[in-house]
């Protein structure tokens, strides 16, 4: 039964498929640029070597870097099982996937982002110093940013940068721009998303947003010695001792950045983002997209198409494909080094006369390093994990693009501009949530601003752990924004539904129509 017989189905079916590779064949295919850095400095002081074997100033074995390089090129799995390691403790994280296909969307090579900053940029110096002023201001909670003054002299650094391309508020960062996102709204409301505080409806259960916190206490700040910093280089691992982690007792919500960074080294793919989906499916109906064709209709209603299953499976799809887009820009293109290298650089340079990197004055200048040298005897950015970052290079953030591609796939799936009702913020010591009271003539929060959060949340939480930088976040993120559209655009002709399609709004604030006519940017 149906309007199609099974052949003319089969048909039909193989030409949706064709269709759509045709369409994606037909599409121009982007240069790739990078920062050049890998060419200018032989030493590779900015390239990704984490794992390899490193000398005392940290400089990789050339042959080791020179095998990964020809592993890379070649793509034989057999050249990988030649790559000269270091102590080996741990192992490069799949390089491998960067040559894998997707049958979904464009192919994961068809994706473009701009140069990564250069090493001896004042867009680099800015990078860094904003990870350094997150590490020292992890233990000062959300709510006393505005009052803190260890936040005051991280928003005096930030201001003295001359090329930081985060929010700001005219031409200034504030207190309440420092470490956020650059998507509309997320300069609004509490640091935090709504969708990070908010019970979350688990089926038969609500999950309260109390997490294992890690406590207030320099002892779970790692890599601030040289030994252990080299260590880790050579892909070594710190001591039980040195590596002991100390949690407060009871769980809390994610009231500072220490907690933040905790979340986002331990969250797996979609969390954030299931537990988003299933909060705003709670708001009730008017929260679904006002193209959603079964917003009127008298005799259906949505499930399993435009329902809740269908939100879900949304998030699950870009996952692994998200992943694969990342793994090409970083393995294959950029192979940035992480920003505990840039540091161990930066340590070198101001303490050893035979050392002379090309390290921009913005960084050199900055009060944040007079800071950490008082705390702790060196230029080494304290990182919140006793490994480091994880063995693969730095640009783009893996957690990012996921971020943009799932925030993506969501913004199309409800409605943007609903308002979210009594919101909530973290208590000074995180043990409750309280309600938050907005300031006179502040926008609301909305589904749109507090999802553009969430992304940014994630993405730059990686930052605060010490692993990342904010164009791995924020560009990372309008790379997973692009790889969702072109699933979208698949997606869209599935459906037999009368559909006018996905309708949301860019990070940048750019109006999408993603119908089954094509994608319209208005």
């Amino acid at each position: 039964m149906g309007p199609l017989e099974p052949q003319q189905r089969s048909i039909e079916a193989r030409k949706l498929r064709t269709d759509a590779a045709q369409a994606n064949f037909l599409e121009p295919l982007p240069a790739h640029p990078e920062n050049g850095d890998e060419n200018t400095y032989v030493d590779r002081i900015n390239s990704y070597t984490k794992g390899l074997p490193h000398d005392d100033d940290g400089i990789v074995d050339p042959v080791a870097y020179d095998a990964l390089i020809n592993a890379l090129k070649s793509g034989n799995p057999a050249d990988f099982d030649v790559i000269p390691m270091g102590f080996g403790n741990f192992k490069l994280r799949n390089p491998q996937a960067a040559y894998s296909y997707f049958m979904e969307g464009k192919d994961p090579h068809s994706y473009t982002m701009p140069a990564a900053p250069k090493f001896a940029s004042a867009w680099q110096a800015s990078e860094a110093i904003e990870v350094m002023w997150q590490a020292l201001t992890r233990d000062v909670p959300f709510m006393n940013y505005g009052s803190s003054g260890l936040i005051q002299d991280a928003v005096n650094d930030m201001n003295n940068m001359s090329d930081f391309r985060g929010p700001k508020d005219g031409n200034n960062v504030t207190s309440q721009t420092l470490f956020r996102g650059i998507g509309v709204g997320e300069t609004v409301g509490p640091y935090i998303s709504q969708f990070l505080l908010q019970p979350i409806p688990f089926g038969a259960m609500t999950v309260e947003q109390k997490y294992k916190v890690p406590t207030a206490n320099s002892i779970n700040d790692y890599l601030k010695n040289y030994a252990d910093w080299l260590l880790i280089q050579n892909g070594g691992k710190l001591s039980e001792d040195a590596a002991f982690k100390e949690y407060y007792e009871e769980p809390r919500y994610l009231f500072n950045g220490r907690a933040l960074a905790e979340y986002v080294l331990k969250d797996f793919v979609f969390q954030a983002y299931l537990g988003a989906a299933r909060i705003i499916r709670g708001y009730g109906s008017n929260a679904y997209d006002t193209n959603d064709p079964y917003q009127s209709e008298a005799a259906e209603a949505r499930s399993p198409l435009f329902g809740n299953n269908h939100a879900l499976d949304f998030i699950g799809r870009v996952s692994m494909g998200s992943q694969n887009v990342a793994w090409f820009q970083k393995w294959l293109v950029h192979r940035r080094a992480r920003p505990e290298v840039f540091f161990g650089r930066v340590h070198n340079h101001l303490t050893q006369e035979d050392i002379n990197y090309p390290i921009h004055g913005d960084a050199l200048n900055s009060s944040a390093l007079i800071k950490v040298r008082e705390l702790y005897g060196t230029y080494l950015l304290p990182t919140a994990t006793p490994d480091g970052s994880p063995l693969h290079p730095t640009y783009p953030a893996g957690h990012a693009v996921m971020a943009g591609a799932a925030v993506t796939m969501l913004k199309a799936f409800f409605n943007g501009d609903f308002v979210i009702e009594n919101p909530v913020i973290p208590s000074e010591d995180g043990t409750e949530l309280i309600p938050y009271e907005a300031p006179e003539g502040e926008p609301p929060l909305t589904i749109e601003s507090e999802l553009n959060k969430l992304g940014s949340n994630i993405s730059l939480g990686r930052d605060v752990a010490g692993v990342h930088y904010r164009t791995d976040g924020d560009l990372g993120m309008a790379l997973g924004e692009e790889y969702a559209i072109s699933v979208l655009r698949e997606l869209v002709k599935t459906y037999n539904e009368d559909f006018a399609g996905w309708t949301f709004n860019k990070f940048d604030g750019t109006p999408v129509l993603v119908s089954k006519e094509g994608v319209f940017f208005n």
